[in-house]
């Protein structure tokens, strides 16, 4: 079903801008749990709706620590490979595509229904955040959740 006319259409990750409101849709990388003896916050690293491969929804960390489909070491054929960094250039955001966007939710300790492998659509207003794409408590919408094996 088409979306009603006047809305607009969810944005990958990638192609989010460094400063404004947006819409977007992806999965659920990671959660951060925040100690108790901290401010409430609740953190999860969303990353592109294409990223998992369709067939297999299972999460698979490999040895240096990328996410895969499949065998631990795989990386999916969509991956780009990561900017190279100039030891003698100041500390500045990379140049090549945001491949994770950081959504912190302040006060809350959890939000029941997300969890890694969780689908979300995320709007909210984004900021750049020690070099990372960063909203902060966004209005979000579960679209579907891992299968449990």
């Amino acid at each position: 079903m088409a979306d009603a006319p006047g809305k607009k259409a969810a944005v990958a990750v990638r192609e989010l801008p460094d400063r404004g409101r947006a819409l977007c849709h992806g999965f659920i990388e990671s959660v951060t749990y925040v100690p108790a003896n901290q401010v409430a916050s609740f953190i999860a690293l969303v990353i592109d709706h294409e990223a998992p491969a369709p067939a297999s929804r299972g999460l698979v960390f490999g040895a240096k620590g990328g996410l895969g489909a499949g065998a631990a070491g795989s990386l999916p054929a969509n991956t780009v490979p990561a900017p190279r960094v100039n030891p003698g250039a100041q500390r500045q955001r990379p140049a090549g595509p945001k491949e994770r966007l950081r959504v912190v939710w302040l006060g809350r300790r959890r939000i029941p229904g997300v969890d890694a492998g969780t689908e979300l659509r995320l709007e909210g207003m984004v900021t750049m955040r020690d070099g990372l794409p960063t909203m902060f408590n966004p209005r979000y919408e579960i679209l579907s959740r891992q299968e449990e094996q």
